[in-house]
C-alpha cells in the first residue's frame, strides 16, 4: 500500500497532456479477441485497470508484443478458451470491471464466455442485466453460479435480431455490439450508447471488416460477417483527465495548458466548467486555463440555482461530477450536484467538509456546494481514496489546501490516472508517493 503526501497551496504552471482514454482502452483491447490476425493499438494508458486486462489476455494465450508503455501488438490466434473455466481466471477477472467486455468477442468467435461478478469501483450497484439480456436475444444461453458470482454463456451460433436496451449502457452496448458483428444476419441495437469511445470502437470494428451503420446515433445496425481481420488503432485523449485538469487549475489558481485534448470529442464538458465561471481558451486542440482569482457560478435564466447532473451522452458524463463538485468549493455562488446513476459516489464529501468546504449532502444522490469565494482556504487532513474519480477530487482539494494532506489507498487513483504524481510535480506540485 502507498500514500500521497501533499503540501498544498502552491500555484501550478505549465503544460500537461492527457493520457489515452481509459474507458475506450477497455473496449478496444477486448475487441482484439475477434480476430486471429495482428492488431496494433497506440496511446494506451499505462494504468492498473488497463494493464490488468492486458495481463488477462496474456494468460489466455494471446500473443502480446509491448512496443513501449503505450503501444501494443496483439495476436489472438491461439486463444486458450478453457482457461476461462479456471479458478485463476475467476480470481483475476473479478478484480476488473472491464473484464465483462471480453464476453461479447468470446461469444462471437468461440461460442462461449464467462462473465465475472463486476469488480472496480465501489460506487453502487452495477448491473449486468443489459449485457445478459442482449446476449440472450442474440441466441446465447446462460447459467449463473451464485457461489462464485459467475455467468457461464454458451451458444450454438448467434443470430441477428432487434434489441432495445433498457438503458443506454456504454459497456452493455459495446459488449452486445462486439457479439453481433459475427452473428448471422442483421442486428439492430436501439437506445444504444453513443459516447465518442463507443464511436471509436465502431470505427475500429469496421476497419476489421464489420458492417456497422448509425455510428454516433442511438440506433446501430450491424450486418454480421464471418471473419474479422487485423487493424491499427489510436486511442482518443481521456476526457475525464481533461476535465480533471481544468478543475485542478481553477482550484489552485493556476495557469495550465492542456495539450492535445481531442476538443471535438469533449461534448458539453468545456461548457459545464464555463458554467462554474472558469475561463477557458480553446486554441486548436489545446485548452488554456488561465489563473483566476475568483470564478462565479452562473444561475439559470430565471435566477434559480444552477444544477449539474449526469446524463447519457451527449449529456454530461457521471465520471466528472466528483471533479465539478470539488471545483465548486472555492467558487462564488452555489450549485446542486445531482449524481443520478450511482448511489455511493458522493459519500466522499465528508472529507471535503472536514477540510472546510461548505457542502450539504441532501441524500445519496444530491449535494449542494456553497462556494467559499476564496475567503477561507481548505485545510490539509488525512483521508482515503474510495474510488478513482473521488480520489482525484480529493487530490485536487489537497493541492489547493493549506498545510499537509495525506491520501491513503492511492491504488484507486492509479487505476485510472497514469504517473499522476510525477506529472503534477512537473507542474510544480509538492506531492510525494510513499510506500
Amino acid at each position: 500500500m502507498s500514500i500521497f503526501e501533499v503540501k498544498g497551496g502552491k500555484k501550478l504552471k505549465g503544460e500537461i497532456t492527457p493520457q489515452g482514454a481509459k474507458n475506450e482502452a477497455l473496449q478496444i483491447i477486448s475487441a482484439v479477441l475477434l480476430t486471429d490476425e495482428e492488431v496494433t493499438i497506440h496511446n494506451i494508458p499505462d494504468i492498473i485497470d488497463v494493464n490488468l486486462l492486458i495481463d488477462l489476455l496474456a494468460e489466455m494465450n494471446v500473443k502480446i508484443n509491448r512496443i513501449d508503455n503505450h503501444t501494443c501488438r496483439f495476436k489472438a490466434d491461439e486463444v486458450n478458451v478453457e482457461y476461462l473455466q479456471s479458478d485463476e481466471y475467476n480470481k483475476k477477472s473479478s478484480k476488473l470491471r472491464g473484464s465483462v467486455m471480453l464476453a461479447g468477442p468470446l461469444l462471437a468467435r468461440f461460442k462461449k464466455a464467462y462473465l465475472p461478478k463486476p469488480g472496480g469501483d465501489k460506487i453502487g450497484r452495477r448491473r449486468l442485466d443489459t449485457h445478459i439480456i442482449g446476449f440472450q436475444k442474440l441466441g446465447a444461453q446462460y447459467d449463473y453460479n451464485s457461489h462464485t458470482g459467475f455467468f457461464k454463456l454458451e451458444t450454438t451460433g448467434l443470430k441477428g435480431t432487434f434489441i432495445q436496451l433498457d438503458e443506454p449502457s456504454v459497456t452493455g452496448t459495446a459488449n452486445i455490439l462486439m457479439a453481433a458483428v459475427q452473428a448471422e444476419g442483421i442486428t439492430t441495437i436501439y437506445n444504444a450508447a453513443c459516447e465518442p469511445y463507443l464511436q471509436q470502437l465502431c470505427k475500429m470494428l469496421n476497419r476489421m471488416g464489420a458492417k456497422i451503420e448509425g455510428i454516433g446515433s442511438n440506433q446501430l445496425k450491424i450486418q454480421g460477417v464471418k471473419k474479422m481481420s487485423g487493424t491499427e488503432h489510436t486511442m482518443l485523449a481521456d476526457m475525464i483527465e481533461v476535465g480533471s485538469f481544468i478543475g485542478l487549475a481553477a482550484m489552485t489558481q493556476s495557469s495550465i495548458t492542456i495539450k492535445n485534448c481531442g476538443v471535438e470529442h469533449l461534448g458539453v464538458i468545456p461548457e459545464k466548467f464555463k458554467q462554474l465561471g472558469i475561463h477557458l481558451i480553446i486554441q486548436d486542440d489545446d485548452i488554456i486555463v488561465q489563473e483566476q482569482e475568483v470564478y462565479e457560478i452562473e444561475k439559470f435564466l430565471d435566477g434559480g440555482v444552477l444544477s449539474i447532473y449526469d446524463h447519457p451522452w451527449p449529456g454530461f458524463t457521471p465520471d466528472l461530477l466528483s471533479i465539478v463538485l470539488v471545483t465548486a468549493i472555492q467558487a462564488k455562488g452555489s450549485v446542486l450536484i445531482h449524481q443520478k446513476m450511482f448511489e455511493s459516489r458522493l459519500f466522499f464529501v465528508d472529507k471535503l467538509i472536514e477540510m472546510g468546504a461548505q457542502i450539504i449532502l441532501c441524500d445519496p444522490h444530491r449535494a449542494v456546494v456553497i462556494g467559499l469565494e476564496r475567503e477561507k482556504q481548505l485545510r490539509g487532513i488525512t483521508m482515503s481514496s474510495p474510488d478513482i474519480r473521488a480520489g482525484v477530487a480529493l487530490l485536487i482539494a489537497a493541492l489547493s489546501a493549506k498545510g499537509k494532506s495525506t491520501i491513503q489507498n492511492i491504488e484507486q487513483i492509479d487505476r485510472g490516472y497514469q504517473y499522476i504524481d510525477k506529472r503534477l510535480r512537473d507542474l510544480g506540485a509538492d506531492i510525494v508517493r510513499i510506500s
